[in-house]
């Protein structure tokens, strides 16, 4: 018996009929839908060539649509990069033992969690010229506010996924030994980051998109060049923007994607390869084996 047909009955001839009346009848709709808006379109000109011609010049990537893609991939690198390391820091400061530790650190997560990150935004981008002088803080404030919030959920993503892991891992290394943070660096957070990187991967994503909320502040990126620039310098080219900025949007996603499912293989295999028996040092009533190692 495969092991799909433990999990759920195999659909008899009357299932089969049905789901494939009801897969047609979704195609259907997804096909009128996708026709209506496209006639609803052309009704509008918006399939005319000549607000899509600026769109196959390369004048028109090199002056506008990569400049604004430059500001996008700028704050959100560098944001998702500060993000990691808050929510490393914060997420294992908030598994300390020590109470004057893992309480502002809960603090500091619960607060950022919860205001609304354009409210962040806002708050950094006019808060900044009271304290730091006059000049242009919009990707300082676009950068801070990102770190601040994803950083506050990537931090209970890391809190998580160490305590997912099973109990026995930590007692077994201290059994041979192990300080505290020889446990948490060489046993724990190697299997929690495979098993927390489908959820840090998401909030990335999250974060790449949320470099738009920088259009509020004036913040030159995608959305701000689809949305501002393009159509006031090319009349009419507001819908064609919107479809070429969108497009961009998901490669870039599913680039992110790939790129985090490549490392997450990457880790399991170079796991699987440098995994050695290592014999407990001195232990008494031990017979050869060992405990194995996890890098």
């Amino acid at each position: 018996m495969s092991s799909a047909s433990v999990l759920f009955d195999a659909p008899g001839p009357r299932a089969r009929v049905r789901n494939a009346v009801y897969t047609v009848a979704a195609l259907a709709a997804i096909t009128g839908l996708m026709y209506f808006v496209y006639a609803k379109f052309d009704e509008k000109g918006q399939w005319e060539g000549r607000i899509w011609e600026p769109f196959l010049r390369w004048g028109t990537w090199e002056t506008h649509i990569f400049p604004g893609l430059l500001g996008t991939l700028e704050a959100a690198g560098l944001a998702a990069v500060l993000a990691l390391v808050f929510g490393a820091v914060f997420g294992l400061a908030r598994l300390s033992d020590h109470a004057w530790i893992r309480i502002p650190a809960g603090a500091v997560v619960e607060v950022f969690r919860a205001i609304p990150l354009l409210l962040l935004i806002f708050f950094i981008f006019y808060l900044a010229p009271t304290v730091l002088g006059g000049a242009d803080y919009a990707f300082m404030a676009v950068v801070a506010g990102l770190t601040l919030y994803n950083g506050s959920v990537l931090a209970e993503v890391v809190r998580s996924g160490v305590q997912a892991v099973p109990r026995g891992q930590a007692e077994a290394a201290y059994a041979i030994g192990m300080r505290k943070n020889q446990v948490m660096r060489m046993i724990l957070l190697p299997q929690a980051v495979t098993a927390m990187m489908p959820a840090i991967v998401s909030q990335l994503v999250v974060l790449l998109k949320d470099t738009a909320l920088g259009y509020i502040i004036a913040y030159v990126d995608l959305l701000n060049t689809g949305f501002k620039i393009l159509p006031a310098v090319f009349f009419g080219s507001l819908i064609p923007a919107a479809i070429v900025i969108g497009i961009i949007y998901v490669g870039l996603n599913l680039l992110l994607s790939a790129l985090a499912t490549w490392l997450e293989k990457r880790s399991r295999r170079s796991r699987k390869s440098a995994a050695a028996p290592i014999a407990p040092p001195g232990a008494a009533g031990t017979t050869g084996g060992g405990v194995a190692a996890m890098d």
